[in-house]
């Protein structure tokens, strides 16, 4: 896990092991296939509470991270700085990484992203 606290953004990346459906709050219910996920977030302040927040496996459900967090295991957290954004972001790794979407609307429900939720192919 890599937190430089003067970042404001961050991806956590976590791997879920067997096809799961999972309800996202409000979003509805969903087939999550196994394999490689990562959501994209942003911290304006205390980027390390937020980071650790999404981690923990106890908590009140806000975030839709919160809601698949249990069935997945962390394999890495790494900040960035703010400057491309977090759609700006979300959109480089997930070329990078020739992810797709696995669920609309998961974690962007304020940008007109599709998702922060990138969904990376075993091979």
């Amino acid at each position: 896990m890599r937190i430089d606290e003067q970042h404001t953004l961050y991806y956590i990346k976590a791997y879920l092991r067997d096809d799961t459906e999972i309800t996202v709050g409000k979003l509805g219910t969903f087939l999550f296939m196994r394999g490689l996920y990562v959501y994209v977030g942003s911290a304006k302040r205390n980027i390390r509470a937020r980071v650790e927040r999404h981690m923990r496996m106890e908590k009140m459900m806000r975030w839709h991270f919160d809601y698949v967090r249990p069935y997945m295991d962390i394999v890495d957290v790494q900040t960035y700085p703010g400057a491309e954004g977090e759609c700006g972001l979300l959109a480089r790794l997930m070329e990078e990484a020739k992810g797709e979407i696995p669920v609309r609307r998961f974690g962007s429900s304020d940008c007109r992203c599709p998702a922060h939720l990138f969904f990376i192919r075993e091979n």
